[in-house]
């Protein structure tokens, strides 16, 4: 095996290398986020009309005149979102000389929660902006998607005085007290669901997506007894009655990363309320943004693993590194592939039912405050347990290897154990306080699309420690399984062995989630529906596939580094907790 120490990522420079692609990605991000400096993006924090703190971020001309009045977009997100995932829209509505309040939903990013608010913050939002003396309070808009668009179509109905026009995307009306409207409602009205939209029984009542424009719902809005034709314009902009239904090819969380569904909302929101800076629909962006804060996202991956390599270097951290146990994992081929089948297919399998039964068993309460958070924790732990029991057969029935749990990576001695979480401690630290930092000085967090790393707030925090157990008892297992029965054999250079395990424990991790996956949209494409109707968990799938990268990568890393499974399991804990935590709703 080469010198661990002489690799790149060992290294000094590989710490001052990632600083330099944070740093250059963040710039661009910031620079693509207001539009060049024509637009100023503030983080502001503001008291609502029922005594809790919003937050959100507010894009304004940054040559902007105090005495003239601007149109202004109040935008929110969906659930278990934050505000960043609305800056495709929020960019592209800034950049054409809109003022655009994007709020954090109330028990979402860094707002409070008030579950009495159906509006969720958006009445508070409409409120705040109509007291500014620089907005036009004849030319507000509001658009949200999902649980957004139903929060927006609240705050309207309730208060139509408040509102010129109502986009939802991806949303419906009267649903969970979202609002009636009618062909006599007095704003301008877009309902963007797209052709692929997974949530078209929940929003609408019809199974498949292409009919709800046929559904009685949607002609009651229009003043039409036939199916609603997309892309037609009804009613009129002049006295506000404007209506049109759009239904783009892609699915629910796409419409927020679609160059087409923005296009369709920026011409709406332009001839129901004109632009101050018109540009073409089809000069967008934003997309350079996303780009630009995942080459952020790399880099401060880069920055784990570098100042990882750089601490395992110190004298203080040497003794944790040791040699490579000798293998005892599974040595027959059909063996090990029916086992690394076995270990992928069970977490999918169980992945709907047994984060329903954490939410059913965990409903949030003042100590589990976030309820996905909870589902996740129990499909953690049950499978953990499930491969505890697998892994215990497997040690017993290959007995001829002589192999203790040291051969798997697995060393009770506790100076090691205390300094491996130290070593965790500073590394993931390492990577948050970059996070904080950028966060702050360029108003940006580490993503690609609604996959973030964010910064936390106190109570978040109180909730990576509440709920790190169990994802570390399940990162201590699927170690064991990963670097124990399913190590894979050496290839000729430490790079080429590298690739190797690292794509192979991702595939066990994450294959199984991608297979149903594929399954669900794969039946949605062509006969209209999910074959298992759980749209919200089909979703959030996608993020346990990136979720699986970074854990195969950081898993895969420091077994090589360390020869134990208790840096990876430690590192993996921190980091998943956290982007977890900090990414879900606090119910309470």
């Amino acid at each position: 095996m080469m010198n661990k120490n002489k690799r790149f990522f060992s290294r000094p420079l590989a710490i001052i290398v990632s600083l330099v692609v944070i740093l250059i990605s963040s710039i661009i991000a910031h620079s693509v986020q207001t539009s060049g400096g024509d637009v100023e993006v503030k983080d502001i924090r503001f008291v609502g009309d029922n005594g809790i703190v919003h937050s959100a971020l507010m894009y304004m001309p940054s040559d902007m005149n105090l005495e003239e009045q601007y149109p202004a977009v109040v935008s929110m997100h969906g659930y278990i979102n934050s505000r960043e995932v609305q800056e495709p829209f929020s960019i592209e509505f800034a950049k054409r000389g809109y003022i655009v309040l994007s709020l954090d939903m109330t028990g979402h990013g860094y707002s409070e929660q008030f579950p009495a608010d159906l509006s969720r913050g958006v009445t508070s939002g409409l409120h705040y902006l109509h007291n500014l003396p620089f907005i036009d309070g004849d030319q507000v808009a509001v658009e949200g998607h999902s649980m957004g668009g139903w929060s927006v179509l609240k705050a309207a109905t309730d208060n139509p005085e408040l509102v010129n026009t109502v986009i939802q995307v991806s949303s419906s009306t009267e649903t969970f007290g979202s609002g009636e409207v009618t062909a006599e409602t007095p704003f301008n009205y877009a309902i963007l669901f797209s052709e692929y939209d997974e949530f078209s029984l929940t929003m609408w009542g019809t199974e498949k997506a292409a009919d709800v424009n046929s559904t009685e719902k949607m002609m009651k809005i229009f003043g039409v007894e036939e199916p609603v034709e997309e892309g037609e314009l009804y009613g009129s902009f002049e006295d506000q009655s404007a209506r049109m239904f759009l239904a783009p090819p892609v699915i629910h969380p796409g419409t927020h990363w679609s160059t087409e569904s923005i296009g369709v909302v920026l011409e709406f929101l332009n001839n129901a309320i004109p632009a101050p800076n018109p540009i073409d629909s089809d000069q967008q962006t934003w997309k350079a943004k996303e780009f630009a804060t995942l080459a952020g996202l790399i880099g401060a991956i880069m920055l784990l693993i570098s100042v990882l390599g750089n601490l395992l270097r110190t004298s203080y951290f040497a003794n944790i590194v040791r040699e490579l146990p000798e293998s005892k994992a599974v040595s027959n081929k059909w063996v090990w592939i029916v086992s690394g089948v076995v270990a992928t297919v069970i977490p999918a399998v169980t992945f709907i039912k047994f984060i329903e039964l954490g939410q059913n068993w965990f409903p949030a309460g003042p100590i589990l405050r976030q309820n996905f958070t909870s589902g996740f924790a129990v499909w953690a732990i049950f499978n953990a347990a499930i491969a505890t029991i697998l892994l215990t057969i497997f040690h017993y029935t290959n007995k001829k290897n002589a192999a203790s749990l040291k051969h798997y990576g697995f060393t009770m001695e506790w100076k090691l154990i205390g300094k491996t979480i130290l070593l965790a401690a500073a590394s993931v630290g390492t990577m948050y306080s970059v996070t904080v930092l950028v966060g702050a000085f360029f108003n940006i967090d580490f993503r690609i699309w609604v996959m973030p790393f964010k910064a936390m707030t106190a109570s978040h925090f109180y909730l990576f420690l509440t709920y790190l157990l169990p994802f570390l008892i399940f990162f201590i297992v699927n170690g064991l399984v990963l670097h124990g029965q399913l190590r894979m054999k050496e290839s000729g250079t430490e790079t080429k062995t590298f690739l190797k395990w690292f794509g192979a424990n991702f595939l066990i991790n994450a294959l199984g989630i991608i297979v149903l996956l594929v399954i669900q949209y794969s039946v949605m494409y062509f006969n209209g529906a999910l074959l298992w109707d759980k749209a919200l968990i089909t979703v959030i799938a996608f993020q346990f596939v990136f979720i699986n990268i970074l854990a195969a990568l950081v898993s895969t890393y420091l077994f090589r580094k360390t020869g134990t499974i208790w840096a990876g399991a430690f590192v993996n804990a921190f980091l998943i907790t956290w982007y977890i935590v900090a990414g879900q709703v606090m119910h309470m």
